[in-house]
This record gives structure tokens, C-alpha cells and sequence, in this order.
């Protein structure tokens, strides 16, 4: 199947939201917590295809902070399915780091000690990091940002600029993502990486998250490899340093 890609341009950071497991379960007539399920048995794969083609960032969108508004049960369910799910397999097996962004103060006690847990138990894994979004999004990592310069009190106005910002991201330990994969067939990024998506190539598929495989991400980088990423530059620009190298 990797004949289709160029393995030297493989992007180095990818990031995915994972939407359709509600509707996936409902065509099957099971209950959102079946496709939540199922959605866990597709992070293992797509994390063992994203180690094996040399990925080094893998970025979750796994439970926003608009999803706090959903019905109780599902968001227990949820939390549930966080702490089954941080098993040794997906992340040893793979030597898998795992690493955590969003406002884990909101969550349960229990899950947030398990998050820790598995932080520290993969901390010396090196060959990719899966970043889990869970209960994030963008205003809010934006918003705390802000606070946080704002509380410091050292800078001049004039002085803020995007590397200042940068460092009060909860994304300042990784760059900024090459690829967003979403599935499920919605055309929009829902608050996700807003200021780390400004130059990321976006892809969209009508693929349900519990049936997306390696082929589909094989497919997605494919689609990538195709574009020419130009940074705000003109082709001539691009072309003229690409000779200059």
C-alpha cells in the first residue's frame, strides 16, 4: 500500500479529528458509546501506521470543551472509555510517548491520575508522540494564553509578538502540524489548533472515524504529498529557493 506515497516526504506532524463514531453506531442501531468504542480500535491502528511510515507528532482531537455540553451518560461513558483505553499495548508496543493538551482540571480525579500515570510510564518512548486533545479547544487554550502573559506583567505590548505566544500554547513542545485529517464528511476544524493550523494542508473524508484504516491514511498523505506548501510565498519565490539549495 505504500507504493502510492513518497516515504522521504512524509509530514512530520499530523493531526485528526476523529468524527463519526455517534453517527457510525446509529447506522448499525447500537448507542453512541459503541462507536466511541469502535473509535479506539481505529486510534490503534492508524497510531501503529503513523510509527511505522516515521510520524513524529499525532494529534487527537478526542473530547472538546463544547462536548462537557453533551448528555451525562455519554460524557461518563467517554471518561470511561479515557481510562480503559491508556493501555501499555498502544503506546509500548509502538515506543509511543503520550502526551496530553486541554484543561485537565475539569476532569475526573481518576482520569486525570491515570493521564499522569501514562505520561510518566512513556516518557523515554522516541519513536512518535500521540498528543490527546481532551477537554480542549482552541478559544480556550488562546484564552489562557493571554491570562498567563497578561499575569506575567513583563512585557510591553509592543513587544508581544507570535513567539511569545507560542510559548504559552500547550502545543510549545512540538511543531505545528503539516496534515489535519478529518473524517465523517464535516467540512469545518471545530476550534481545534487554530492559531497551530494557519499553514497546515487540510483534508476531508467522508469516511467515518471506526472505519477510517491505513489505506485512508495512506490515502490522506498521498493527497498532501501532491500540494505545494508555500508559507504566504509565490511559486517563483518557492521555485528560486528550491534551485538555491
Amino acid at each position: 500500500m505504500t507504493e502510492q506515497i513518497d516515504l522521504n516526504r512524509i509530514p512530520r506532524h499530523i493531526a485528526i479529528i476523529m468524527d463519526g463514531n455517534g453517527r457510525w453506531a446509529a447506522e448499525r442501531g447500537k448507542p453512541r458509546s459503541f462507536g466511541h468504542q469502535a473509535g479506539v480500535d481505529a486510534v490503534r491502528r492508524i497510531t501503529a501506521a503513523c510509527t511505522r511510515l516515521g510520524v513524529k507528532f499525532l494529534t487527537l482531537y478526542t473530547f472538546s470543551t463544547e462536548n462537557w455540553n453533551r448528555p451525562a451518560d455519554e460524557v461518563s461513558a467517554l471518561m470511561g472509555l479515557v481510562l480503559s483505553s491508556l493501555e501499555d499495548e498502544i503506546f509500548m508496543k509502538n515506543n509511543v510517548r503520550f502526551q496530553v493538551i486541554g484543561d485537565i482540571k475539569r476532569l475526573p480525579v481518576a482520569v486525570a491520575e491515570k493521564l499522569k500515570e501514562t505520561i510518566e510510564h512513556t516518557a523515554n518512548n522516541n519513536a512518535m508522540t500521540m498528543v490527546v486533545a481532551l477537554s480542549y479547544s482552541a478559544r480556550w487554550e488562546l484564552t489562557e494564553a493571554t491570562k498567563q502573559e497578561v499575569q506575567k506583567g513583563e512585557q510591553k505590548v509592543e513587544d508581544i509578538d507570535e513567539n511569545i505566544i507560542n510559548k504559552h500554547l500547550c502545543t510549545n513542545f512540538m511543531p505545528d502540524p503539516d496534515l489535519l485529517i478529518r473524517t465523517g464528511g464535516e467540512y469545518r476544524i471545530s476550534n481545534y489548533l487554530l492559531w497551530q493550523l494557519a499553514y497546515s494542508e487540510l483534508y476531508f473524508c467522508d469516511t467515518y472515524w471506526p472505519d477510517f484504516n491505513e489505506a485512508d491514511l495512506y490515502t490522506a498523505i498521498a493527497d498532501y504529498q501532491k500540494r505545494q506548501r508555500r508559507f504566504g510565498k509565490t511559486e517563483k519565490q518557492i521555485e528560486t529557493e528550491q534551485r538555491n539549495k
